[in-house]
């Protein structure tokens, strides 16, 4: 496999690339807005003559994060030819921070070279994907008419990473994944002055899910259909005659949780082709559709299980238990909230097997290797994945009366990649699988083809800045990762689950290297160089704490956390 080359240098000439904005506002959904708590108006940034033209050229930067009127705002400081004829259409350019270098001067002229670090780039519909590149441009300004204005620029728009945090909000769409029993979350860059965000947000939903998502989703919704807008208190639509009852309620429950998520509180009315879109709700709440809740409350205490002396042990504020069967030599295991066990045991010092079953009901031989990766299970529980050997990745089902079956995943999409797989967690709603390959984070999106072949696609390196110090992650429930590293400064990170942005967590008392990591609804734990620590939830959400604590019943045990979600 040859090494991907995502930190090759990219030089962007002003008349290569395609023009670019988050969200193109040439057709605007034809909508009423009924919510007049995001009725805002648009900042206004306007070129002020008295500033130099250095200066001017950064209002330009700030002035492209806003898209409104096909992004006029920034056509104000081009002068007339140029701006008729800027056509900044494709995706938005994100620099890290935009430096900026005089190349020639005179009395009504001024060039400047523009270049920075490209970390990620906005497509139509506001889907962010990380890159790593340098930028370069060239932007040219004429003095005329006691003004200075841009009259020569690349067909794109570029901002800086403070610009689009300042100007865009992070929403999340919701899909169904393959199976069609569980939402997955599609993180979208809107603008923060829409006054009809309700309604971008359905028109969006109709569109469908991102490229990078696509594979891994399934759709209720026929080609058809329309958004036709906001009126009389309802959200219509039309072309949904087709759809069967099981989908209009799938296609309710993506609209109600996407709304509701986004800030917008029930009841909802949504009327298609006239009459209600699911038989019998006039209105619609997330209650009704509480079974697809995205994410879990905070309350919601998931079984706790230690992985400690090659034991797998049931934990409880008590004590530990031995689960049956799965004790002597375990390596690494991972626990179903259906009960169901798969544990990687060591035969010797060249082979590992994979044992598979359900807690009481005894552990099944599997596959045998070199190395096989600690276990995950899929939504349903009754499959996992591994990795064999740090290259091939298998899926393991287990069936009625403990039949195990084997087959491999497609992992062609890594083939650029160099490195060993030496972590594989697939996400809570199994849209998603997130891997650490020689120390970097890299996500993907598990496809299936209609005969039933699992394959990983969409593979990117989520946050590239995070090096190659990564040991231990695992997915929370809104996308977003949790990583465990060998930094002894920021032992601790959570990524987005775009890879827009990385945090530096709470990490008081942690000490490096994180060589565990689990994530449940109401806690983080992890595995440190001393002990196996948590941290609440609230505490993570608040920025209450940065004091992690021993786990009770495992005080002095330095284990390895496993928690069945």
């Amino acid at each position: 496999m040859n090494k991907l080359q995502l930190a090759a240098v990219m030089v962007v000439a002003a008349t290569t690339l395609g023009a670019c904005s988050t969200l193109p506002n040439n057709t605007t959904p034809q909508v009423l807005h009924p919510y007049e708590d995001h009725d805002e108006e648009e900042p206004v940034i306007t070129p002020d003559d008295s500033r130099s033209p250095d200066q001017l050229l950064r209002d330009f930067f700030s002035a492209s994060a806003l898209p409104t009127g096909n992004f006029s705002a920034a056509r104000s400081f081009l002068n007339g030819e140029a701006a008729d004829s800027w056509n900044p259409d494709g995706r938005m350019l994100v620099l890290d921070s935009i430096d900026l270098v005089t190349t020639d001067s005179g009395t009504d002229l001024r060039v400047f070279q523009a270049h920075g670090k490209l970390v990620g780039s906005v497509s139509t519909g506001g889907a962010y994907s990380p890159e790593s590149a340098n930028y370069e441009a060239e932007f040219t300004m004429h003095h005329n008419d006691g003004k200075w204005r841009i009259t020569d620029l690349p067909a794109e728009v570029v901002i800086d990473r403070t610009e689009l945090r300042n100007q865009y909000q992070a929403q999340s769409l919701y899909f169904f994944e393959r199976t069609g029993e569980a939402l997955a979350s599609d993180r979208r860059w809107l603008s923060s002055n829409r006054e009809s965000l309700d309604s971008e947000l359905v028109t969006l939903l109709l569109q469908g899910p991102s490229d990078t998502l696509s594979p891994g989703t399934v759709s209720m919704i026929p080609a058809g259909a329309s958004f036709v807008g906001y009126e009389g208190g309802a959200y219509r639509f039309a072309g949904m005659t087709s759809m069967d009852s099981e989908e209009r309620r799938k296609f309710a429950a993506q609209l109600v949780w996407t709304l509701n998520n986004a800030g917008f509180r029930g009841p909802f009315e949504v009327i298609a082709d006239g009459a209600p879109l699911v038989e019998g709700l006039k209105e619609m709440t997330i209650d009704d559709f509480s079974e697809f809740n995205p994410r879990d409350p905070a309350s919601t205490v998931s079984d706790l299980y230690a992985l400690y002396g090659g034991n797998l042990l049931d934990v409880t504020t008590e004590g530990t238990e031995p689960v049956p069967g799965a004790t002597g030599n375990i390596q690494s295991a991972d626990v179903s909230s259906q009960g169901a066990v798969a544990a990687v045991r060591k035969l010797d010092e060249r082979n590992s097997q994979l044992f598979m079953g359900e807690i009481g009901a005894g552990l099944e031989e599997s596959l045998s290797a070199r190395t096989l990766s600690r276990p995950s299970f899929e939504l349903a529980g009754d499959a996992a994945w591994t990795v064999v050997d740090g290259s091939r990745v298998v899926r393991v089902k287990l069936s009625e009366g403990q039949r195990i079956t084997e087959s491999e995943v497609d992992t062609s999409a890594l083939d650029d990649i160099d490195g060993e797989i030496s972590v594989l967690r697939l996400s809570s709603t199994g849209a998603r699988v997130a891997m650490i390959i020689n120390g970097g984070v890299y996500t993907g999106v598990v496809a299936r083809s209609q005969d039933g072949e699992y394959r990983i696609a969409s593979v990117r390196e989520i946050y590239p800045d995070i090096g190659d110090s990564a040991l231990a992650l695992d997915w929370q429930q809104d996308g977003s990762l949790i990583v465990g590293t060998a930094n002894t400064d920021s032992p601790i990170w959570r990524i987005e689950q775009d890879g827009s942005a990385s945090t530096a967590m709470a990490s008081g008392n942690v000490s490096a290297p994180v060589v565990a990591l689990e994530v449940s609804p109401s806690a983080i734990y992890l595995t440190d160089s001393q002990a196996m620590l948590e941290l609440p939830s609230a505490d993570t959400e608040a920025n209450q704490s940065s004091f992690w604590r021993e786990v009770p019943g495992v005080q002095g045990r330095r284990s390895a956390p496993i928690v069945a979600n």
